[in-house]
């Protein structure tokens, strides 16, 4: 579970489900198809650029939890 972090108090069963869910997602390309590939859909919400090859990628999952993703 190394990167991920639950600001949502998850119960920690919940939590290495949902690591095992997001595993191997670590390019924008990645996230995206994985987002798309949800039923429902999970769009892209925002993206913040942190540098010239990092950005921050919001997606809502359940409300009111979001997932916060850090690609390069």
């Amino acid at each position: 579970m190394s990167g991920l972090w639950s600001y949502a108090a998850l119960p920690p069963d919940d939590l290495r489900a949902l690591a095992a869910r997001l595993d191997g997602l670590g390019t924008l390309e990645r996230v995206l198809a994985w987002g798309a590939g949800q039923h429902p859909p999970r769009p892209i919400a925002g993206v913040v650029t942190q540098d010239e090859f990092t950005h921050d990628v919001l997606l809502p999952i359940e409300p009111p939890l979001w997932l916060v993703f850090d690609v390069t």
